[in-house]
């Protein structure tokens, strides 16, 4: 690998095996519970479910329901927290919605595939 191909990474290491709780996070991504769960019933971030528990059943309201009577027991993720930090900085800096944030995201994770299959293909 050339030296030109290499682009320098700049920020905090988090191990994809570390776990937050819900208050960890919000700390962590400085932003209140209710924030963190804005983006969880907008599908901008998951909570890790581990095995032999139910998953959420789909559509907004389902998973609100289901998901506010388990909050103490939500672990998220190294790549949760990126994406939670992410997530509250277009909400904060460009004032966008959640539904918009989790648009942006959305689109974010497509442009970074869509980089990523033309890289292996060798474009």
């Amino acid at each position: 690998m050339s030296d030109e191909s290499r682009i320098p990474v700049h920020g905090p290491v988090v191990e994809e095996q570390i776990e937050f709780t819900l208050v960890e996070l919000s700390r962590a991504v400085g932003a209140d519970e209710e924030q963190i769960t804005t983006l969880i019933v907008e599908g901008v971030i998951d909570p890790i479910v581990h095995s032999g528990e139910a998953q959420p059943s789909q559509g907004e309201q389902a998973i609100a329901a289901s998901l506010f009577a388990a909050r103490a027991q939500w672990r998220f993720s190294g790549a949760a927290l990126r994406r939670a930090r992410l997530a509250m900085n277009l909400a904060r800096d460009l004032e966008v919605n959640p539904p918009g944030v989790a648009l942006a995201l959305d689109l974010i994770d497509e442009i970074q595939a869509l980089r990523a299959k033309l890289h292996r293909l060798g474009r």
